[in-house]
């Protein structure tokens, strides 16, 4: 008599098995800033921080998840109770066509009213502006995080970098005497 055999399928185990899906940009899934102003806490103190969505076209978010943003002259602007944000650099989208968008154009900010108030009496005093900081993904949607900030002299940004050297002298410090007291317990 022929033998019977049953197939059963295991679904579990073709479900549990790993995908290969392509990992994900990092600066795409909100991992990594899209862009940094980096040398805004060298020429300014960053008082407040406010985050603030932009309104953008289809190819500037493309060019921006590829990293082409650059914030280094950008500033903020408050007129007519509407904020905007001025030279920032947001290089052509390479797959592009004849519709690019212009690279430096002026960006309307997306705040609430209150904010947008508030910031407009603090950036009235004397010294102080709105600077972009850093670009970012948050929910596949592009943000700004502007800083209220106040121009450093000369001698400020002299003092800073004398703080920011002897810290990093008492770390190394630290790190060296940890190392000497390991080496000595073996």
């Amino acid at each position: 008599m022929p033998r019977q055999t049953t197939h059963v399928i295991n679904t579990a185990a073709r479900s549990a098995a790993p995908k290969t899906a392509r990992p994900r940009d990092p600066v795409a899934s909100g991992e990594r800033d899209a862009a940094q102003n980096r040398r805004a806490s060298h020429d300014y103190f960053l008082l407040e921080r406010y985050e603030a969505g932009i309104a953008l076209r289809g190819t500037e978010v493309k060019s921006i998840r590829e990293g082409k943003a650059n914030l280094k002259d950008a500033y903020g602007l408050i007129k007519d109770d509407e904020a905007f944000l001025l030279n920032v650099h947001i290089g052509p989208y390479s797959h592009g066509n004849i519709a690019n968008h212009d690279e430096t154009r002026t960006r309307k900010l997306l705040m609430h009213r209150e904010e947008v108030r508030k910031l407009l009496s603090k950036t009235q005093v004397k010294g102080h502006t709105l600077i972009p900081t850093r670009l970012y993904f948050k929910n596949g949607r592009v943000k700004c995080e502007l800083a209220l900030a106040k121009g450093k002299q000369d001698w400020d940004k002299r003092e800073t970098e004398r703080k920011r050297e002897a810290d990093r002298e008492a770390r190394s410090a630290i790190n060296a005497s940890k190392h000497r007291t390991s080496r000595h317990k073996d």
